[in-house]
């Protein structure tokens, strides 16, 4: 099966482009632990085009996995459609991005 998703390393920064709906996450869910790569500090959404509640969820999921390795990631240019479901949900403060 084909995602709409692409999560691809650059220096120390995982881009994440395409779509994050409830299929990506659901075939995404069972590799979290390693998505993000270990250099990682920031995840750059900017070509992230879409993403539902269930998209959110995971990337509150990945932020979580880091922060709890005492390593957050920060969140690089979201986009205004993500940026309006965070705000919606009252969440743009809860994550540190640039």
């Amino acid at each position: 099966m084909s995602l709409a998703v692409s999560v691809d390393v650059v220096g120390d920064e995982c881009v994440i482009r395409g779509r994050l709906t409830e299929k990506e996450v659901i075939e995404l869910w069972p590799q979290r632990h390693q998505l993000i790569a270990e250099q990682a500090l920031s995840l750059n959404l900017s070509e992230l085009e879409y993403s539902d509640s269930a998209g959110v969820a995971f990337l509150i999921e990945l932020w979580h996995l880091r922060s709890a390795q005492q390593r957050p990631l920060t969140w690089v240019a979201p986009s205004p459609q993500l940026s309006k479901l965070l705000s919606l949900y009252d969440l743009e403060s809860q994550f540190h991005s640039r």
